[in-house]
């Protein structure tokens, strides 16, 4: 496709963050990229909550979450349900390849954010991706590019 628009998979995200400056600026900067924030919430029941009632493509969600609560859980049960999880954490889990399509490791910039997202996109669209810096895709990466 040289000049169209590419076609896009993930369009609504659910932003699960306890950090107040961190939840805001993802939303800010997601907004900006034209996603469309379903919600941002700080705990694992209020996400649960939405993942119960709002159609979600992808869930971007930190590991530690408010109230020694865990994102590991959200994505198991966001899994089940068929949509997928990409941290975004300054911690890593050694399952995390199970329950997660990636992570994005903080810190990270709005173009990092954005660029996993897109290779998260083009994944579920059955492209050969390679992640940016800063970005661990649990999927098979093309080096060749």
């Amino acid at each position: 496709m040289l000049f169209g628009k590419r076609k896009q998979i993930v369009k609504r995200i659910l932003i699960v963050e306890d950090e107040p400056l961190t939840a805001f600026d993802n939303e800010n900067m997601l907004g900006d990229a034209g996603y469309e924030v379903v919600a941002t919430v700080d705990g694992l029941d209020e996400a649960l909550e939405v993942l119960e009632r709002e159609a979600i493509d992808l869930i971007l969600s930190d590991l530690r979450l408010r109230k020694d609560q865990s994102g590991i859980e959200l994505a198991r049960a966001a899994k089940a349900k068929g949509v997928p999880t990409l941290f975004a954490t300054g911690h890593s889990y050694p399952g995390a390849s199970e329950i997660a399509v990636g992570c994005v490791m903080k810190p990270y910039t709005e173009r990092q954010l954005c660029k996993a997202i897109e290779c998260v996109d083009r994944h579920l669209q059955g492209e050969k991706v390679k992640p940016p810096k800063g970005v661990e895709l649990f999927i098979a990466v093309d080096e060749t590019e």
